[in-house]
């Protein structure tokens, strides 16, 4: 394998894939699938979607917490055996506590998403939790050495699952941090100023700074970028993107995030304005380049 490879012209939808599991939380799913499903390339003569969306689920129909029958495109044996076909597992919070307790999905599919990132860094993939869906996240022993977050009142359960996990691979830690949604592994960097930048600053203990990560294409169809895989596969995941978002409606906080880096800002920016919604920033610690 090369050591340096280029990125190629994207120009189908990017595939992202939903798990879902009894109980699930419905505005977890739906909020994230909505910004999805509104954003267009930045071309306005294309008139496909920048995201195809699948949902799997154990059984054909999943019930969300609130009553919503959901019918699953796949169950999560079909999903892991086509996961090299999706670009994004999205993971909705809500009815955690008998899933963590029994290993049960969508941990496995978890565990898989995470591993085939370790085994092929040359793809650019991105693991995103909403809510309490971080705890299937840390169950699944994938937020050792990154920082996360999650609902307010699961701050203190995210961390005991992280210290439990930590105990089983060397001891490594996870930094729980209180932020609308924390990004790992970021790749894009757009503009100067960092207080309107989608892309902000590397958090620290003491203070922000700015992220040392390299200016990149504002769409995956226009990146022609050259960057390490060798370097890439050296980082946690092997480079895997991992967002988790706080409660609830902070999932589309997040989706305008990764809409902003693997589209456009532009196109993040119609999402929130064709939804009336005001995007609320997270933060973004360990870039590809940092």
């Amino acid at each position: 394998m090369s050591a340096i490879a280029d990125i190629p012209e994207r120009t189908g939808p990017i595939q992202v894939l939903f798990t879902l599991h009894p109980g699930f939380d419905s505005l977890d799913y739906v909020g994230p699938m909505e910004a999805l499903h509104y954003t267009k390339h930045e071309d306005k003569s294309i008139d496909y979607p920048a995201f195809q969306i699948k949902t799997c689920a154990k059984e054909p129909a999943v019930q969300s917490a609130q009553g919503i029958t959901i019918k699953a495109d796949m169950d999560f044996e079909d999903a892991e055996a086509d996961l090299e076909e999706f670009d994004v597992l999205i993971v909705p919070g809500g009815n955690y506590a008998a899933i963590i307790e029994k290993n049960d999905d969508p941990i496995p599919l978890i565990k898989a998403w995470a591993e085939l990132q370790r085994k092929d860094p040359s793809k650019e993939r991105t693991l995103f939790s909403v809510c309490t869906g971080a705890l299937f996240l840390a169950k699944a022993g994938v937020l050792q050495g990154l920082a996360a977050t999650t609902h307010p009142e699961h701050y203190t359960r995210l961390e005991m699952i992280c210290q439990d996990e930590s105990q089983k691979d060397l001891g490594v830690r996870t930094d729980v941090m209180e932020e609308k949604y924390v990004v790992n592994n970021a790749r894009f960097e757009l503009g100067e100023r960092w207080d309107e930048n989608p892309f902000i600053m590397s958090q620290r203990p003491d203070a922000r700074r700015k992220s040392s990560a390299r200016r990149g294409s504002e769409a995956w169809k226009l990146s022609k970028r050259r960057e390490s895989i060798v370097k890439r596969a050296k980082m946690p995941l092997g480079g895997l993107r991992v967002i988790t978002s706080g409660g609830i409606t902070t999932g589309i906080d997040a989706s305008l995030y990764l809409i902003a880096a693997l589209v456009s800002v532009d196109s993040a920016s119609e999402v929130a304005k064709f939804m009336q919604y005001n995007w609320s920033k997270g933060v973004t610690v360990e870039g590809i380049d940092v």
